[in-house]
C-alpha cells in the first residue's frame, strides 16, 4: 500500500497544479484497467488449468484494481462511467495483441461509441 501512496503523492507533486488533476485520474485509470484485465486472464487461465492458485491470484489481482479505482474521489456514477472505456479498450487490445484473437469491426465500432459515452459523462456539463 506504501508504494502505490509514494508512487501517487510523487505524480501529484511533480506535475504542476493545473496539470495534477488531468494527469493523475488518466493513470489510476490505465493502471486498474490493466489490472484487471490481468486478474481476469489469470483466473480464467487457472479455471481453464483447473489449477486453485492463478484462480486465486488472479482474485488477489481483481482486488488491487478495486483499491486502485477507488483512490479517486470523484462521484461513484462518473467514476465508473468514465472508468468503463478503459477497461473496454484495454480488454479489446489485450485480446488482441496478447491473445492474437481477430477482433471483428464490429467490436471496434462498439468500442468507439463506448469511448464517446465516457468523454461525454467526463465533459459533459453537470
Amino acid at each position: 500500500m506504501e508504494v502505490k501512496s509514494a508512487t501517487a503523492a510523487l505524480l501529484i507533486t511533480a506535475a504542476p497544479e493545473s496539470k495534477r488533476m488531468i494527469l493523475v485520474p488518466w493513470i489510476v485509470f490505465v493502471g486498474a484497467a490493466l489490472l484487471e484485465v490481468c486478474g481476469d486472464a489469470i483466473i480464467r487461465h487457472g479455471l481453464r488449468g483447473r489449477k486453485l492458485a492463478p484462480a486465486l491470484a488472479g482474485c488477489l489481482v481483481l482486488a488491487c484494481y478495486g483499491l486502485l479505482v477507488n483512490f479517486l474521489r470523484w462521484d461513484f456514477s462518473k467514476l465508473l462511467g468514465v472508468y468503463v472505456g478503459f477497461f473496454a479498450s484495454v480488454s479489446i487490445l489485450f485480446g488482441w495483441v496478447i491473445f492474437h484473437e481477430k477482433v471483428p469491426t464490429s467490436t471496434w465500432l462498439g468500442l468507439i461509441l463506448i469511448m464517446a459515452g465516457c468523454f461525454t459523462i467526463q465533459f459533459g456539463q453537470r
